[in-house]
């Protein structure tokens, strides 16, 4: 899958950028059960709040760079000095409450997965299989749904933050666990009915 910049319909949020174009057409509605990306993706739609996905997307190198992969373990240990350190980076987003929560997001992480299989615990608020949404334009698109604000419940009361229901839900359609590309979309057709094309970013 190969489509050039002008030769298809894409969702309207995707600009032109060819980094946006390229997360639209290769990642974003794709299902997603690796664990570690999972978490990856979980922190990063926490770091948006309040900015474009763009920012972040443009940013996800340097993230995964000072975070050696979003390694879990790594993160969890961090002491306030390191935190600090982060602060003084110009490739990340330099917000004090977000670089903590990243840590306490870590710590959170591992006491989940302590008793159970994070990935899993995540899916089963889609039952397990993608939500197939048929939306015929962007408008139709929700910004929470009952199933992102069930999510931002357990989230929380596992110890995460930077996890309402608005970030659930985009969380949510960038992991596949809904499908919300729109009809006239070129993905809607491969990924509406369970073919498609995933690649490691």
């Amino acid at each position: 899958m190969n489509p050039s910049r002008n030769d298809v319909t894409r969702c309207r949020w995707c600009s032109a950028d060819p980094v946006y174009q390229h997360y639209h057409d290769h990642e974003w509605g794709v299902p997603e059960y690796d664990a570690q990306r999972l978490f990856e993706k979980l922190l990063l739609d926490g770091f948006q709040a309040g900015l474009s996905w763009i920012t972040i997307l443009k940013k996800r190198e340097r993230y995964r760079q000072v975070y050696r992969g979003f390694d879990v373990q790594l993160m969890a240990a961090q002491s306030d000095a390191d935190l600090q350190i982060l602060m003084q980076d110009p490739g990340i987003i330099r917000n004090r409450l977000k670089i903590q929560a990243a840590r306490q997001n870590a710590r959170a992480w591992l006491v989940l997965a302590k008793r159970t299989d994070p990935a899993a615990w995540l899916w089963q608020f889609v039952d397990g299989r993608p939500l197939i949404n048929q939306f015929a334009s962007h408008a139709e698109v929700p910004a929470i749904t009952p199933q992102a604000q069930a999510m931002s419940k357990a989230l929380k009361k596992a110890g995460f933050s930077f996890v309402g229901p608005t970030i659930c839900y985009a969380f949510m359609q960038a992991t596949g666990m809904v499908m919300d590309h729109t009809l006239d979309c070129f993905r809607y057709a491969e990924l509406g009915c369970g073919t498609f094309t995933v690649e490691q970013q």
